[in-house]
């Protein structure tokens, strides 16, 4: 009896088995029913997918004139873009059907203005459409809108590997005339060293035969002989006018909106969104442009990540440090946008180690665009002069700029534009930094860009101002001197700056350049003392300039000796505080070390340089003054540059005028003479102090104000009187 029941048991088992999964499996069932079923109904529900559809399934011919289904179809797109934008399979149907012209060329145009992608445009849509442009039924007007919207939307194509290998495709374009500006642009954005090739250099020179030394075509030619230098024998200039406009499309305003209204979802698809935050305020206008963009790989799906590791290419957001970067200096993977480089450190090694030139150049195009659009193009005037996104960009790019040690090309030609509409407040700090790093400009323009409109807002501007652009041109010259020092031929004829735009010029011409500055800072400080009555901090910054300038030679190896202008000397001579008057001693003293070592290795070298007479004039008729002022108590005598009537000497009834500006009796020390005497003769109540003019008690006083810091007076006095 126990068995049976032992072999009835598993078939009872069984049979619940089966039951529990025919259950189960009809439950899946009817929920991937239900699954489908909502599908379908959204679907149905989905005004967009109902237009899709119309557009991708509707039979070429169709007429357009009385077309209701079409009107409203395109109307829900347009309103799907405008709103939220176009996903990926969007952008492809209505590409597809616009460049195809399945209905004509009248709803061709309409479309393209309402391409706005909700995140990221399909590169094979991108290809699909720019095959189309060879047919030869599109109107030229819609061929070059449809450029212009590549252009665009550039960043948000998900890769460029395809667009690179229709490249000469693109190129064939370049000899229509109306295109060639918007190609040239294409190209530029898409050239790699494999696509330099004879053939196409020589067609860049027939058209500029034919079209001129347009900038367009010089950009690109400069681009292809960074990579293949070779190849391309035109003497590029090192200053062009800007290559490619920033034309106003009609898909910059709505991808803006869009991109702030999606946020943070498209910021994780897209690499163009970035630092997008909607900050609260009642600003105009935020400076978009001006965003720096995330350092995202230009290679962004699965499949195209696997293409990238078997080229062994190594995106820069995957790099963590220095080491890092070294490992794999020489198969870095640049980013989607080159503008994310000035927000990393390790990226800024790489260009700093590397040097890659065409880095530099698609990084000098994206910064000139930033600077142009929201500085002299906008259309509010400037924005907001308080902008914290202009603020922290320009922060940021000064300290990139301090980084490498040099300037970019893009800022310097942006701030010879900007210079003439600045009102000399708006992120004053900034812009003086900016100024400070720009590199040599040549003699023969460098009045009309630079100091022209330095002058009228010198001229009209505060003390504070004035102070901030001393500064700023004592370090332009500064960087200048070091250049030289560095850059250097060691035959000491000629001279190669070599910055990110190559400057090349003779010894003569740097030297021209440099006096030129040290003229223009001389004649700001004269007429800038007056102005603001001989403020001490003025002259602080003055003399500054001429610390600089007095070691030219035998600091920085510059053959060239400038004195400083009469206006400044007297007013650091007759200054009320002592400082200025030491620094001006210790200034004299250095002019004339360099000039007797320049003058010994006149002697000895076969090929140095000469300095003028009249230099030595200057030098000795200042080191004259100072004597007699401050040592000798022979002030207005007869053969010195300051001379006043014997009459009108006596009608003032100054007792001992001559000594009037000794070191005892100046202004600037009378009160430390006060004080000497009281140290050593405490008791001793005496209001004549000539008597610290005995030879011992000068020499002790002198300690003394040594002492207090004032060795340049020390030095100078040591070094001059016998």
């Amino acid at each position: 009896m126990a068995a049976n029941l032992d072999l009835s048991g598993p078939p009872d088992s069984d049979s619940s088995h089966s039951s529990d999964q025919s259950v189960s499996n009809r439950s899946v069932n009817r929920s991937l029913r239900l699954a489908e079923r909502e599908r379908r109904k959204n679907e149905a529900e989905d005004p967009l997918v109902s237009a899709l559809k119309y557009f991708s399934e509707v039979d070429a011919g169709t007429p357009v004139m009385g077309n209701d289904e079409l009107e409203g179809n395109l109307v829900q797109v347009e309103k799907v873009a405008y709103s939220r934008g176009l996903p990926p399979e969007a952008i492809s149907v209505m590409l597809e059907f616009a460049m195809s012209l399945r209905m004509g060329t009248s709803p061709c145009a309409r479309v393209l203005k309402c391409l706005i992608p909700a995140s990221v445009v399909p590169q094979e849509a991108v290809v699909r459409a720019i095959i189309w442009l060879g047919v030869g039924k599109i109107p030229i007007t819609t061929q070059i809108l449809f450029i212009k919207w590549v252009l665009t939307m550039f960043d948000m194509i998900d890769t460029k590997d395809q667009l690179r290998a229709v490249y000469g495709f693109i190129f064939s374009f370049v000899t229509d005339e109306n295109l060639c500006p918007f190609i040239c642009h294409l190209l530029y954005l898409l050239t790699r060293k494999e696509s330099v090739r004879v053939f196409r250099v020589r067609k860049l020179l027939d058209l500029q035969s034919k079209l001129g030394r347009q900038p367009f075509l010089l950009h690109l030619l400069s681009l292809y002989k960074v990579f293949c230098p070779e190849l391309v024998t035109l003497s590029i200039p090192s200053r062009m006018r800007t290559a490619f406009r920033n034309h106003n499309s009609p898909w910059k305003s709505a991808l803006i909106a869009v991109l702030k209204r999606n946020g943070s979802q498209v910021a994780s698809s897209s690499s163009v969104t970035s630092l997008m935050k909607d900050k609260a305020g009642t600003r105009k206008r935020k400076h978009y442009h001006l965003v720096l963009p995330q350092l995202n790989p230009a290679l962004q799906t699965q499949a195209q990540t696997e293409t990238s590791t078997s080229r062994k290419m190594v995106p820069l957001v995957q790099l963590h440090s220095a080491a890092q970067l070294l490992e794999n200096i020489h198969r870095i993977e640049l980013p989607a946008q080159m503008g994310s480089l000035l927000g990393s450190s390790l990226a800024l090694q790489y260009l700093d180690c590397v040097q890659d030139e065409s880095a530099l150049l698609r990084l000098n195009y994206w910064l000139g665009h930033a600077l142009y659009e929201e500085f002299l193009f906008c259309s509010d005037g400037g924005g907001s002069q308080n902008s914290e996104e202009a603020l922290l960009f320009l922060d940021r790019l000064l300290s990139t700029q301090h980084f490498l040690q040099e300037g970019f090309s893009s800022s310097e030609g942006f701030l010879y534009k900007f210079l003439n509409i600045w009102d000399g407040s708006l992120h004053r700090p900034q812009i003086l930094g900016l100024l400070s790093n720009i590199p040599v400009v040549p003699s023969s323009y460098i009045g009309r860009v630079l100091f022209e409109p330095l002058m009228q807002l010198f001229f009209t501007s505060t003390l504070f101002f004035k102070c901030g652009l001393i500064e700023c041109l004592n370090n332009m010259l500064l960087k200048w001197l070091t250049w030289h020092s560095v850059y250097a031929l060691d035959d000491g004829l000629d001279i190669s700056i070599n910055s990110h735009t190559t400057i090349n010029m003779t010894l003569s011409g740097f030297k021209d350049s440099l006096m030129e500055l040290v003229h223009f800072v001389g004649r700001l400080a004269t007429v800038g003392l007056q102005l603001e009555g001989c403020r001490t901090l003025l002259l602080s910054f003055i003399l500054d300039f001429y610390e600089t300038v007095c070691d030219m030679f035998l600091k920085y190896g510059l053959p060239l000796v400038v004195m400083p202008p009469v206006g400044v000397f007297y007013a650091a001579l007759f200054a009320t505080d002592p400082v200025s008057v030491d620094r001006l001693a210790h200034i004299m003293n250095r002019y004339k070390v360099n000039l007797l070592s320049a003058r010994s290795q006149e002697k000895v070298a076969e090929q140095a340089f000469n300095i003028s007479r009249q230099t030595f004039r200057e030098f000795n008729h200042y080191l004259a003054t100072m004597v007699n002022c401050l040592w000798n108590s022979k002030m207005f005598q007869p053969g010195m540059a300051l001379q006043l009537g014997e009459e009108l000497l006596i009608k003032s009834r100054v007792p001992q005028y001559q000594a009037s500006y000794d070191l005892i009796h100046h202004p600037a020390f009378m009160c430390y003479a006060v004080d000497f005497h009281h140290q050593c003769w405490p008791e001793m109540k005496c209001k004549d102090h000539n008597f610290i003019k005995d030879p011992k008690l000068r020499g002790w006083y002198l300690e003394y104000l040594s002492a207090q810091g004032f060795d340049g007076l020390k030095q100078f006095l040591h070094t001059n009187i016998s």
